[in-house]
């Protein structure tokens, strides 16, 4: 047996010998048990995971997909679904041997988060319950995919919520004009929310900017990073999605009042950041621009969907907005449909044309 005693100070340890990925025979030592039974716990929990052995606990296996999938992840999409984990399926599942998991579980598991309320009875969002129930599933669906778990019983019984279409908010370029014109008197929060309004970039996208990524030659804007503000540190990260690497064409005005917010910086590296500024500092910013300028309140995120929505009004194709906003044009053309003007009877007419075409060379 691999479970042995400290005769020093009283504590179990375990020597664990197993084979690694590369077929090489491998020892592990871990000390500190208070318990010969805790120690053999661990052995056991250690030798099933080596060998994806499914009758482990949820809690056991969810350490095998931190290490596949953390790797792949950013930092802060594993710092949401983490959160999600530990506070909502962990005290439920964590115990529970993996391939025991039910679908009876997961139902009774749902109805517990269905039937929450809140200190003001409000219940959780159908947005939520349905990020929730995804979280679940997709590590119940990696064991079935890479450790032969025969089913995934989330997937069967299916999601206990829907994603809730939030009311798109915008402004208007009138409504900007006026929000902008009370923001003069902060020359970094003028030129921040011009960049954000006219190129419809991301928050993140906009607090990772640096000198080098303008060309004022060409007039473009260059978009390959972002902002992130990770356990009390600035982390500068890929873009959202692969699409989201792109260049923006700035129009003329802009580029001019670019250069001169760039000559007002003293000491700036061509690679640093030039609007040295939070996600925070931004909100406050558009609180108080939308209240002296009588508007309404929107949110940062919003201003993407006001360029979005001004470049629909201008006549240009879900295919030409995508590019420049770095989505894809179905999700334009899905997210902002109402938005595009009915082409419905331009279409019954052309079809028109085209039957009168047949009939004629008949």
């Amino acid at each position: 047996m691999p479970v042995y005693k400290n005769s020093d100070n009283g504590t179990w340890y375990v020597l664990a010998r197993y084979l690694d990925w590369k077929g090489e025979r491998k020892q592990k030592c871990k000390r500190g048990f208070s318990t010969r039974k805790e120690a053999l716990e661990w052995e056991r929990t250690f030798q099933q995971q080596n060998a994806s052995d499914m009758d482990m606990t949820f809690e056991a296996f969810y350490e095998l997909y931190r290490n596949d999938m953390r790797p792949r992840l950013k930092e802060n999409s594993w710092m949401t679904k983490e959160h999600i984990v530990e506070t909502k399926i962990m005290p439920y599942f964590g115990k529970r041997s993996l391939s025991e998991i039910s679908n009876k579980d997961i139902m009774a598991w749902q109805n517990e988060l269905l039937a929450y309320r809140d200190e003001k009875h409000k219940p959780y969002s159908q947005t939520y319950l349905k990020t929730v129930h995804n979280q679940l599933s997709a590590i119940l669906n990696h064991a079935v995919r890479h450790y032969s778990l025969h089913c995934n019983p989330a997937s069967k019984v299916g999601n206990m919520g829907t994603e809730e279409r939030k009311e798109m908010k915008f402004w208007t370029k009138e409504e900007y004009k006026k929000f902008s014109d009370e923001m003069m008197d902060k020359p970094v929060s003028f030129y921040a929310f011009e960049v954000l309004y006219w190129c419809g970039i991301r928050e993140g996208e906009l607090l990772a900017l640096t000198p080098s990524d303008f060309d004022f030659d060409k007039g473009t804007l260059r978009i390959n990073k972002s902002y992130q503000r990770l356990h009390g540190e600035d982390v500068i990260t890929t873009p959202k999605t692969k699409k989201s690497n792109r260049t923006i064409k700035m129009p003329d005005f802009l580029c001019e009042e670019m250069q001169d917010y760039l000559g007002m910086l003293y000491d700036v590296d061509k690679n640093d950041r030039i609007f040295n500024i939070s996600k925070h500092y931004l909100g406050r910013e558009m609180e108080r621009g939308s209240k002296a300028a009588g508007v309404k309140r929107i949110r940062i995120h919003d201003l993407r969907h006001s360029h979005i929505s001004l470049l629909i009004d201008m006549g240009f194709s879900a295919v030409a907005i995508a590019d420049r906003v770095g989505h894809e044009s179905i999700e334009i053309t899905y997210r902002y449909a109402h938005l595009f003007p009915s082409k419905q009877e331009e279409m019954a007419k052309k079809l028109g044309y085209e039957r009168k075409e047949i009939e004629d060379v008949r």
